[in-house]
């Protein structure tokens, strides 16, 4: 397999492995610093529901970020790719 051959099929790997069913996501917050953000900010607690839902956020901005880099003919996602 030449190196051209090789990067295509990285990239594709890449391409296939963009979470699309957050449901299987791993979490992607620290949990520990979110609980303590909204205990100090509000004095309330914090639901796993709550963590996943972030979690499903931050996928859904990962991937916009994703497509906008690549609709960008970038390799990398920078901030102004996060909406």
């Amino acid at each position: 397999m030449d190196n051209s051959s090789e990067i295509q099929s990285a990239e594709t790997a890449v391409a296939s492995s963009v979470v699309t069913d957050t449901s299987d996501a791993e979490t992607l917050v620290v949990v520990s610093k979110v609980k303590k953000l909204v205990r100090s900010r509000a004095g309330l607690n914090t639901s796993q529901c709550c963590i996943d839902a972030l979690t499903r956020k931050v996928v859904e901005a990962i991937n916009g970020g994703i497509e906008s880099a690549r609709k960008s003919g970038r390799k990398t996602v920078m901030g102004r790719d996060i909406a």
